[in-house]
């Protein structure tokens, strides 16, 4: 029962995460993200915690887009 309330809350954060893409934040904050979501998702390997693994995983790959985002949205002002 407790992986299927982690399951949904997981759920709900990618959720969120994936509509928060439409307008990334600041580059300093998805790096910092990035790094802090790799960090945690070593630690939930280590623990071998499978919702805190895919939870942080999901984190840093949505974290790594939107700095990628937030690189394309600064460059294209540029040109």
């Amino acid at each position: 029962m407790s992986e299927v309330i982690g399951i949904a809350g997981l759920t709900l954060i990618a959720v969120a995460w994936a509509i928060s893409l439409k307008n990334p934040p600041p580059l300093r904050l998805s790096i910092l993200y990035s790094a802090g979501s790799a960090l945690l998702t070593l630690y939930a390997l280590l623990s071998s915690d499978v919702v805190f693994i895919l939870l942080n995983s999901l984190a840093l790959a949505f974290s790594l887009a939107s700095a990628a985002l937030r690189i394309r949205k600064e460059r294209g002002r540029r040109l």
